[in-house]
């Protein structure tokens, strides 16, 4: 062996060394970065499927308003129905929680502003509600200890609707269970604007997920 070659199998095996430590270093990363991608885009999914859950909520309020509350001694609807209609007052964002403290989690009024379009200032509402979403599902089901325990987890997610009657639509529809004509000629109706909101609560007002969507309900008047 010559001279200059002595010590090559060393110098090369801690070269090898480095290389296969950076490309093990490098995939270390790269996992790390799809793991935190994938939980985001489920998390994301959640909050989404949250978000319709609020619509569904705000459409039920209306309908509920408008065919009237369920008397408990009769159960039957009572007298008390009708189209419900906007506040006299403008709105300031304010959510009125149904089954959690404000303490817990204060959306900062994030709902409201998540929809641009609305005048911020003079937007007037029938009514606006939050919910913690795995509250009620832990309270309103008769669930086994490990569903409850599933529950809890989906704690820091959060629910938000407002309702804004829009004005006179246009209604066509068949005769069902909101009463209308059995035909299916034009008549006039009332228009609803429900705006939802799904919101992950991350611990971090500047990271909290938020997904914010809309639908129209139009009732016979």
């Amino acid at each position: 062996m010559k001279k200059n070659e002595k010590g090559f199998a060393l110098v090369l095996s801690l070269v090898l060394m480095l290389a296969m430590s950076l490309m093990g270093g490098a995939l270390i990363v790269i996992s790390a970065s799809d793991h935190r991608s994938n939980n985001s885009s489920d998390e994301y999914q959640q909050t989404f499927y949250v978000a319709e859950a609020a619509l569904l909520e705000g459409e039920r309020y209306v309908i509920d308003q408008f065919l009237g509350a369920w008397d408990t001694g009769t159960h039957k609807r009572s007298s008390n129905r009708g189209l419900p209609a906007n506040g006299t007052s403008a709105w300031n964002g304010t959510m009125h929680t149904i089954n959690y403290n404000r303490g817990e989690f204060d959306s900062k009024k994030i709902c409201f502003q998540s929809f641009s379009q609305l005048d911020q200032k003079n937007t007037k509402i029938v009514a606006s509600e939050s919910w913690n979403f795995g509250k009620l599902l832990k309270d309103n089901f008769h669930a086994t200890s490990e569903e409850k325990a599933d529950a809890k987890k989906l704690e820091n997610y959060y629910y938000e609707y407002f309702i804004v009657r829009v004005g006179a639509a246009p209604y066509r529809g068949f005769g069902s269970s909101v009463k209308k004509g059995a035909t299916d000629s034009g008549n006039d109706g009332m228009a609803y604007r429900i705006h939802g909101c799904g919101l992950k609560d991350t611990g971090d007002e500047d990271t909290t997920f938020i997904v914010a969507l809309e639908s129209v309900l139009v009732l016979p008047k």
